[in-house]
């Protein structure tokens, strides 16, 4: 199983849903530098569950123990790790699933992987509770970033059939704003709408999905390692190891595709001592190389997979055709919970890449 991943700077995630817990160890993290925890602990509050009727009703503070790494307050230079347990496990709610292939799920590619020794409760290794650690990450790398004033920020860019106005202000207080939010849209009037979607779907035993938009500006020109290790690369590799994640996509990303070369292209323009385009229909990146524009990009989330209406499936213990009801507590839209997911994944990539080019030195 690959559960590590980064050039100079490694991430490893372990534990599963209904396990005793699940942490990570950050590697390669420059020494000397001091930690927030407090920003940390917002951050990871985001995405926790239980705040509200869009959310699964599972009670799990997601506080974490730091193990290593860290002391008086400053990274050390040796692997950062934290452990993170959890405190409201009910794994009774999957002993009628254990031979139940759940539709959307990894029920049946993990049996089929891992010959059937993996842990079915809840998803496993495969649940979205793994990106509780990787969130506690991602915030760490976002406090390295924000020191060089990187900033990362989203918004729901849009639920089922209900899109958000476009984001025209994209500066650091519009990003910052935006992570106050419990729900971080343009458009409160849009908001509105997809919350009432959300819940009129909920209430009838169904989910939905959306799709969020991320912003990364002040990263300076000349970071990524083309071809490979692209800044689109590395950035897809890591959201694509979000649970949920279907589709990712640059700047004006498969619309581009109805311009012509003249609209497409971003021209250069001269501001003072930088240069910079007139449009960023490229997302900030240029053969694989960031431009000095903001790096934008666009996720598509599914639908939860856990739903309460009927469905059909194979009793895999069988092999006969049933039929499936799901219990339990589940998210109608898991969208709102993985934006500060996004933009923590999004801050190792970056973290990763300027590491990759200035070395371990932070100042």
């Amino acid at each position: 199983m690959s559960s590590v991943t980064g050039n100079k700077l490694k991430i490893s995630i372990f534990g599963e849903s209904h396990g005793e817990g699940m942490g990570v160890a950050i590697d390669g993290l420059p020494s000397g530098f001091a930690i927030d925890l407090d920003y940390i602990n917002q951050q990871i509050k985001r995405r926790t569950p239980g705040k509200s009727i869009l959310s699964s009703p599972r009670k799990e503070e997601d506080e974490y123990k730091i193990l290593s790494g860290f002391f008086q307050g400053k990274t050390t230079g040796t692997p950062l790790a934290a452990i993170i347990y959890n405190k409201d496990k009910r794994s009774s709610d999957y002993g009628e699933l254990k031979n139940l292939l759940r539709p959307g799920h990894s029920d049946y590619t993990g049996y089929i992987k891992y010959s059937s020794y993996n842990d079915y409760r809840g998803a496993g290794h495969f649940s979205g509770r793994l990106t509780a650690p990787l969130l506690f990450a991602g915030a760490v790398a976002m406090q390295f970033l924000e020191s060089k004033e990187i900033y990362i920020g989203s918004h729901i860019k849009s639920i089922y059939n209900i899109n958000d106005d476009d984001a025209e202000n994209i500066e650091t207080e519009v990003l910052k704003n935006l992570r106050e939010m419990n729900f971080p849209v343009i458009s409160s009037e849009k908001g509105k709408l997809m919350t009432d979607v959300i819940t009129e779907h909920k209430n009838a035993g169904n989910s939905l999905g959306g799709i969020v938009e991320t912003f990364i500006i002040n990263v300076p020109a000349g970071y990524g390692e083309p071809f490979f290790d692209s800044v689109e690369s590395k950035i897809s590799h890591m959201i694509f190891s979000i649970p949920a994640v279907k589709g990712i996509e640059f700047g004006a990303g498969f619309k581009i595709t109805e311009l012509t070369g003249k609209e497409a292209n971003d021209e250069f323009m001269a501001a003072g001592d930088k240069i910079i385009t007139a449009t960023n229909n490229n997302g900030g990146i240029l053969g694989g190389i960031s431009n000095g524009m903001p790096i934008t990009f666009k996720t598509a989330i599914k639908p939860t997979p856990s739903i309460h209406c009927e469905q059909n499936t194979v009793d895999i213990s069988s092999m006969e055709n049933s039929v499936i009801k799901i219990e339990g507590r589940h998210d109608p839209c898991i969208v709102p919970r993985v934006v500060p997911v996004i933009e923590g994944a999004a801050a190792l990539v970056i973290l990763d890449l300027i590491l990759e080019r200035d070395g371990e030195r932070w100042s």
